[in-house]
């Protein structure tokens, strides 16, 4: 049996088609070219990309996470802190992150690395722990706007952790226990002087109704013989030691 030349042909031009048929995902993007030159963007779908003549890349188009390595960053008062955090990106413009820079992401995480570092270093360390979400954004402010010529996007950027030495932990943590004797002293002061506002008035006010003291009294004796285990002594009011002087006085 004779097999006509078209036919193997055929069979090469199928296999040809076949090794060339490349599938773009809905959520990437190709990046096509020819001859080594930029021809244009593959959409998501099944595509043809002849081999040796023909080139792509692939460029996912979601939100992707990069870590920020910690650093060692030097806050304004010259404290040494390790600083890392969680940058958050997502690439706008496939061709331009091909085409413009080299490894995108290596690149994204090195930027935010050194911003990091420089804007820590425009914090004192308290700042730097209590301003954490400004911090970040000043952060992301910066490689937001110089990755723009890449085509990329970041969406947020989150400082996870900040290291400090051990002998500034002791320090922090003896002016933390400080500041809360300093509080509870005030609030105990606070707490006596309405106390000895309120004992003032209960005793203009005892003093003003006649006979009110004897029933405040009698209302505490009360009260002391409920416990049997208490020792009562019994204090002679004022006014009855008054009473007795003037009955001495009649006489």
């Amino acid at each position: 049996m004779v097999i006509a030349p078209g036919f193997y042909f055929l069979v090469f031009v199928i296999f040809v088609i076949l090794i060339s048929i490349k599938q773009v995902n809905q959520y990437e993007k190709g990046v096509k070219f020819r001859f080594g030159k930029y021809v244009g963007l593959m959409n998501p779908g099944w595509r043809l990309v002849f081999p040796i003549i023909e080139g792509w890349r692939r460029v996912d188009l979601r939100i992707r996470a990069v870590d920020v390595a910690s650093q060692e960053c030097v806050s304004k008062d010259n404290i040494s802190i390790k600083v890392n955090a969680v940058l958050y990106y997502k690439v706008t413009d496939a061709d331009k992150a091909i085409l413009e820079v080299e490894h995108f992401v290596y690149a994204i995480s090195q930027l935010a690395q050194t911003t990091m570092r420089n804007i820590v270093g425009e914090f004192e360390l308290d700042e730097t722990l209590q301003q954490r979400e400004q911090i970040s954004n000043k952060i992301k402010d910066i490689v937001d706007r110089e990755t723009d010529p890449w085509g990329i996007k970041v969406d947020k950027i989150e400082i996870k952790d900040i290291e400090i030495p051990d002998d500034m932990k002791r320090t922090i943590a003896k002016i933390a226990e400080a500041t809360r004797e300093r509080k509870a002293v005030i609030l105990k002061a606070e707490g006596e002087n309405i106390a000895s506002k309120n004992y003032s008035k209960a005793a203009r006010e005892l003093a003003r109704n006649t006979g009110a003291l004897h029933l405040r009294t009698l209302q505490t004796l009360n009260d002391l013989s409920s416990d049997k285990s208490n020792t009562v002594i019994l204090g002679i009011p004022l006014e009855i030691l008054r009473a007795f002087e003037g009955i001495k006085k009649k006489k």
